[in-house]
């Protein structure tokens, strides 16, 4: 069997152990400590000026705490993503809200304004709306944020994929009144889990950090006023975060790399498109996808099942949650009436291996695979 080739897989260097030993040696080991407050320090700095961080457990538990610092409850309406992990917008249900899923637009993958305008025609009530920069490719994030502004909801801006890209000139997580990373195992950064709420606002922010620790009020006893959860991230986590960060920029400049050599090596294969950005957007390239014209012999399938048998790992596009079986009777607004652009990019793309440490020999071995399957 050759050599196992990933689609992200986490990277270690030597900072991390660094930090980790530091809490082991002074018994930091449970949540809080210095390297939570540290790993705040070094992402609020990283994100610009004016912003604040709460590290939390996950990516999905900032989603949760943004919705309840907003204000979200039972049955209020929110417009979701409707091509994304199911993360992004799980959370709705969490708090018995219902979700309203908004089909993508063709020039980013994301959140179509236009249909998002059209979201707020039938659902004037709604009361959040909830945009991920989908494989690290930024929305049109000011379009989002100006009809969320006008319509006067919150907007959250679910960055989760899109550390270190940019939307013209400044870090995505800025946008939204609330912003949500993440820095699972195969993210552009990893603590192995966790994730973190982000703000201009510092009373959200704060509000974030009360929740996250079970609510409890300053007093000599436990006191609590309302409902709290286990949120928050350990001071072991947060080290390798903290490790990680220094390497930021280098990971975002190899993920770059590796969707290049692609473009260069199937720049050919005009059955092939990768996924698309705007000329004002600096996309981390987290995740490299592609999709294949619906009349070429060549399908996703064939190329994933072509690279399986090499020990290459592939991923299908996120499926839409329009289409999730658990979501069936949510609403989904599209600009067409006849055509879903989600689902098309679903049933003709695939996420290429987007592995930093992807050696040029990898790189001809999986372009090689691919151009074979289109007879070149």
């Amino acid at each position: 069997m050759k050599e196992r080739i990933f689609l992200s897989s986490p990277t270690m260097h030597d900072k991390e152990m660094m930090y980790i030993k530091e809490a082991f040696d002074t018994n930091w080991v449970a949540p809080l400590g210095k390297n939570v407050d540290g790993f705040e320090e070094d992402m609020q700095r990283y994100l610009g000026e004016g912003m604040y961080a709460a590290a939390l457990s996950a990516g999905t538990a900032a989603i949760h705490l943004a919705l309840i610092i907003e204000g979200i409850g039972r049955d209020d309406i929110v417009f979701g993503s409707d091509l994304t992990f199911a993360a992004t917008v799980n959370p709705i249900t969490y708090i018995g809200a219902r979700p309203v899923f908004i089909d993508s637009e063709r020039n980013t993958w994301n959140m179509d304004p236009e249909a998002l305008e059209k979201a707020f025609e039938k659902y004037p009530q709604a009361k959040a709306v909830i945009s991920a920069n989908l494989y690290g490719t930024p929305a049109r994030l000011d379009e989002l944020k100006s009809i969320c502004d006008r319509h006067g909801v919150p907007f959250i801006e679910d960055a989760a994929e899109s550390l270190g890209s940019k939307f013209k000139g400044e870090q995505t997580g800025r946008f939204g009144d609330i912003g949500i990373l993440s820095f699972n195992g195969n993210k552009i950064i990893t603590s192995s889990g966790g994730g973190m709420l982000v703000s201009k606002d510092e009373e959200k922010v704060k509000k974030a950090r009360f929740l996250s620790t079970q609510a409890r009020e300053k007093a000599r006893h436990y006191e609590h006023k309302e409902i709290g959860f286990n949120y928050r991230m350990s001071n072991i986590v947060a080290g390798i975060g903290r490790g990680q960060m220094e390497y930021l920029d280098e990971h975002v400049r190899l993920k770059r790399e590796i969707r290049k050599r692609y473009e260069e090596g199937l720049a050919d294969i005009k059955e092939i498109s990768f996924n698309p950005f705007t000329a004002d957007s600096e996309p981390n390239c987290w995740l490299t996808c592609i999709t294949i014209d619906r009349a070429s012999k060549v399908k996703p399938l064939d190329i994933m099942e072509a690279l399986e048998k090499e020990n290459i790992e592939t991923r299908p596009i996120w499926k839409p949650m329009h289409l999730q079986p658990v979501y069936k009777e949510a609403d989904f607004i599209k600009v067409c009436d006849i055509e879903s652009v989600s689902g098309d990019i679903f049933d003709t793309g695939l996420c290429l291996p987007s592995d930093i440490k992807n050696t040029p020999e990898d790189m001809d071995r999986i372009t090689g695979l691919i151009r074979s399957l289109f007879g070149r």
